[in-house]
């Protein structure tokens, strides 16, 4: 099985996406985290299956009810998720992680 590794700054982008709609309605953060790990399926399936945005990293869309976008590189055998941002955020607050 291929790890995952979920930097920090992603864990707490997770987090802060689970927590808001947790407030909007009581049980929708956790319909977002399923729609979340049935995307980190998806791209453990088939990683080159999603699109280069910049510099190695891809972007999967958490579809259909979620407009974010989880950020990842592929490193040999492992996948490292560096952000799970919203579609409307800028890309400058994920593209410096995925330097580092």
């Amino acid at each position: 099985m291929t790890p995952v590794v979920v930097r920090p700054q992603a864990a707490a982008d997770i987090e802060d996406a689970h927590r808001w709609y947790e407030v909007q309605r009581v049980g929708l953060g956790g319909e977002f985290v399923a729609a979340l790990q049935e995307t980190v399926g998806r791209v453990l399936d088939r990683p080159d299956a999603f699109p280069i945005v910049h510099r190695g990293v891809r972007r999967a869309l958490i579809r259909p009810r979620f407009p974010y976008g989880l950020f990842f590189r592929v490193y040999d055998d492992t996948i490292v998720i560096v952000a799970c941002m919203h579609a409307r955020r800028s890309p400058q607050r994920w593209k410096t992680r995925a330097l580092r």
